[in-house]
């Protein structure tokens, strides 16, 4: 009998243990957070088989599968964001036109799950030397845009900010003076000091000035960041073609060095070689530092 009693207690025990292990688990789960930018690509009839009407339920779909908590999304004319907030109906938006700051031209809008956050703040700014003023800024062929957020989590684990922009894809002097702006809005702009998340359509590779004005000082790339192996291929760009296979990246998510990245990820998903962008989402899990 003692033989057996003191299996017992050991067995006891050991389920105990195990018990005592699964909530870390699961909380460490609940700390995820899912976040993906994408350029969904403006709609123009000239792309033909490829125009929004033909594609929209593509992109729809592949945002719904991959539910992320945060999106950032580029190139949106007002009728693509109305299609997407009408279909996505468990987000909440942001977001200006960038010609004129309230539906005319591209937006840069933000969206979020509604059940996971509320909005505390939120802002524009134009990538030019007058940032409360729509323009365009140095030697940038269109105007450009910032939209940011201050996002307070339902969990209570505090706030974050978050940005979303798109550089522009032929001044390089506009983008890097873009990138000096950014930098100057996290150093002093509102919530200042919250974990940050910069991230869009860049038209910047690792290797441009752009880039590294923005990853030398308070941001890190979340691919090179990533405790495990980036996932996908290292381009971003594919002009609707899936076999295009770009070197580098010139979309990116960027943090502020208090968040940790799991998984980072090109997304490549296609329907029978069809894209639903010429450019892939990018995906990160992001864990953020209690507040």
């Amino acid at each position: 009998m003692t033989r057996l009693y003191a299996a017992l207690v050991l067995i006891g025990m050991l389920l105990i243990a195990g018990c005592m292990h699964a909530p870390t688990a699961k909380t460490e789960r609940e700390a995820q957070l899912d976040v993906m930018t994408y350029n969904i690509r403006l709609d123009l009839a000239s792309d033909g088989p490829n125009a929004w009407s033909e594609r929209r339920t593509l992109v729809r779909d592949l945002i719904r599968y991959e539910a992320p908590a945060i999106l950032g999304m580029q190139e949106v004319l007002l009728p693509q964001k109305r299609y997407l907030e009408k279909t996505l109906p468990a987000y909440s938006f942001i977001g200006v036109g960038r010609d004129d700051g309230e539906e005319a031209g591209e937006f840069s809008p933000l969206a979020w799950r509604r059940d996971m956050f509320e909005m505390t703040d939120s802002g524009t700014f134009w990538l030019s030397p007058t940032p409360d003023v729509p323009g365009k800024g140095w030697d940038a062929a269109y105007p450009r845009i910032a939209a940011w957020a201050i996002l307070e989590r339902r969990d209570g684990r505090g706030k974050l900010r978050v940005l979303n922009t798109h550089f522009d894809h032929v001044g390089a002097a506009a983008q890097v003076n873009a990138a000096k702006l950014i930098s100057h809005w996290i150093n002093a702009g509102p919530g200042k000091g919250l974990p940050t998340i910069v991230m869009g359509d860049f038209n910047s590779d690792p290797e441009s000035e752009a880039y590294q004005v923005l990853t030398s000082g308070a941001l890190v790339d979340s691919r090179s960041a990533s405790i495990a192996p980036p996932y996908g291929p290292p381009g971003t760009f594919t002009g609707f073609d899936i076999a295009q296979n770009a070197g580098m990246p010139i979309d990116h998510i960027f943090l502020s060095r208090d968040i940790l990245v799991d998984r980072y990820a090109v997304i490549t998903q296609h329907w029978g070689g069809r894209l639903p962008s010429d450019h892939y989402p990018v995906s990160v899990v992001l864990r953020l530092p209690e507040r």
